[in-house]
């Protein structure tokens, strides 16, 4: 059921596509764009571009269409929920668990399991991605968060831009990684070569990853890694680019008996409560598969 919101301006000046926001926060300015392109959003009664200049005592008319009919499942899969609100879930993902449906995955995913628990996650701009804030590699495992109203969506993707999340990975790396703390500034976009892959190419976007040497093992080195960034892959093409190539990464890394996927896992996640703005950290320890390969390259 479409559902219209009607505001009368008392400002001149600001874009059509920056008024309404501050009207309807919970909204973000990437789906009121669509929403203006879609001529679901007019001024007096006409449709007009993002880009219109607001004039004082306009009358400005937001209809909110019914959501599109989902093709998404729902799917009984165990999920791990460490921590849980009426905002929000941190759930400890396992390895082996896809986020969302993409073309390869269509099913079996996160996104599945959590349609199986909540009928009315938020969609931001991407149907297939319901309550998703960020994501983690499949065969990455550890602490996630999913929002579960809109207003919660909107606000925990606003601290991921600021950078104000705190992301920390337990990671193993072949070679003793020399100094034990440091930056990896480099950026990160497609590799001209090897198109399904992602490099440290000029062209890219900005990446920045910190990292810090928490013990030597046989002739392996576990870290503590910190995104500042979210570039897809970002640990893995970052700490292969300074020589140091995470252990079971057989896309970028070295293989290993001892794995049968990366040793990548996000230990910490820190963040502010969208309803009150406390911060909040919680912490996973290393699953089962990866502890025995540390105690195993000792």
């Amino acid at each position: 059921m479409e559902k219209t919101h009607r505001f009368t301006a008392d400002e001149s000046g600001s874009r059509l596509d920056m008024f309404v926001p501050g009207r309807l926060p919970e909204m973000s300015r990437t789906y009121i764009q669509k929403l203006i392109a879609d001529g679901y959003i007019t001024v007096n009664e006409q449709a007009v571009k993002a880009s219109y200049k607001i004039s004082d005592g306009d009358c400005v008319a937001v209809t909110i269409p019914p959501p599109t009919p989902s093709t998404l499942e729902a799917e009984d899969i165990p999920l791990n929920i460490v921590y849980e609100d009426e905002d929000l879930l941190v759930i400890d993902k396992p390895a082996g668990l896809t986020v969302h449906p993409a073309p390869g995955s269509p099913s079996h995913t996160l996104v599945n399991a959590l349609l199986a628990r909540f009928t009315d996650l938020p969609t931001g701009d991407d149907l297939v991605r319901p309550g998703i804030v960020h994501r983690l590699d499949k065969d990455t495992s550890g602490l996630m968060l999913v929002a579960k109203n809109r207003v919660a969506l909107n606000k925990l993707a606003n601290q991921f831009k600021a950078r104000s999340v705190i992301k920390a990975y337990l990671v193993l790396v072949k070679g003793h990684l020399s100094p034990e703390r440091g930056f990896i500034d480099a950026p990160i976009g497609r590799d001209p070569s090897h198109r399904k892959r992602m490099a440290v190419v000029n062209e890219g976007r900005q990446a920045r990853t910190e990292y810090q040497v928490i013990k030597y093992t046989g002739d392996c080195t576990l870290l503590e890694v910190r995104l500042e960034t979210g570039r897809t892959h970002q640990i893995r093409v970052h700490l292969l680019a300074i020589g140091y190539p995470v252990v079971g990464d057989t896309t970028y890394g070295v293989k290993s008996p001892l794995l049968s996927r990366q040793f990548v896992h996000a230990c910490r996640l820190g963040f502010r409560l969208p309803s009150s703005g406390q911060y909040v950290e919680f912490k996973s320890e290393l699953p089962p598969d990866l502890e025995q390969a540390l105690e195993r390259v000792a």
